[in-house]
């Protein structure tokens, strides 16, 4: 670093500027420019310094400076055009005298800093790209998590509808409470029908139920035992459901000696699939 500043310092940038140095130190400080943004910042900023000093401090000619000059020349100013004074010459020779080459190195940096900023406006837009794309990620994610706290709410809601249900009728001496116990096809499986000793309803508690989830093509159905032969008394949908009531009212039976619950197909069968008994209770 303190080499490429005394390098800076040294001059021969301002010489190269002026056009003062061999063609093998101008490539040589080319080279340097183009390794070292340093060097090429600083060369770009002498170069319109010296412009601009030239601009501030130029002195216009007289009138008849033109005239001495292409004299001394060989060249006669006529008409605009610039002419040799032999006659034998056949082309015009065109003196250019203006600082063209300082105009395109200045436009050549203004293209430089219009391609620097358009990437700077790139990356910014980028940046601003995948911000709103976090943004959209969270706003989803709290969707998801208010669906899921509403869920959480809504089961909540129906088990204690359901547990109210269920105290009320154990306290009421006109219901029964039929406790059904898991069997072969589902040992673990559990469920409660209610029955009401005066108007013979059938009641189910969803809360006071525990029953393997049924797919898309079966549902569960109730039985009543009667005399030694089975009674359908409805269909109901999954143990899981909290879009019905805690609660769901089944076919009323006059008698029964016991109450069972079997696996079907979707609407229900005729008979009881006794492979598929899941619970079963006496009365």
């Amino acid at each position: 670093m303190e080499n490429l500043k005394a390098y800076i310092e040294s001059g021969v940038l301002e010489l190269y500027v002026l056009g003062d140095l061999s063609p093998e130190e101008a490539l040589q400080v080319e080279e340097m420019a183009a390794q070292n943004p340093e060097v090429k910042a600083e060369l770009s900023a002498i170069e319109l310094a010296m412009e601009e000093y030239a601009m501030q401090n130029a002195v216009e000619p007289s009138a008849g400076v033109e005239a001495k000059l292409f004299e001394k020349l060989g060249f006669e100013a006529e008409q605009d055009t610039v002419y040799q004074s032999d006659t034998t010459t056949t082309e015009p020779k065109i003196l250019r005298l203006d600082g063209s080459n300082g105009k395109v190195r200045t436009l050549r940096f203004a293209l430089v800093a219009c391609i620097a900023l358009l990437v700077i406006s790139t990356a910014a837009l980028f940046i601003t790209y995948n911000k709103l794309n976090d943004a959209h990620d969270q706003i989803a994610s709290l969707n998801l998590d208010k669906q899921k706290f509403a869920g959480v709410v809504r089961r909540l809601e129906f088990d204690n509808k359901g547990l109210d249900n269920m105290v009320a009728m154990n306290d009421s001496k006109e219901w029964a409470t039929i406790r059904m116990a898991g069997q072969a096809f589902s040992p673990k499986s559990k469920m409660n029908v209610y029955w009401n000793k005066n108007d013979k309803s059938v009641l189910i508690n969803y809360v006071a139920m525990d029953l393997p989830k049924a797919d898309a093509e079966h549902e569960y159905q109730l039985w009543a035992l009667v005399n030694g032969k089975p009674v359908s008394l409805g269909v109901f949908g999954k143990s899981d459901s909290t879009n019905a009531e805690a609660l769901q009212k089944m076919q009323t039976i006059q008698e029964a000696q016991a109450f069972a619950v079997t696996l079907e197909p979707m609407g229900g069968s005729v008979n009881p699939t006794m492979e598929k008994l899941t619970v079963m209770g006496g009365v």
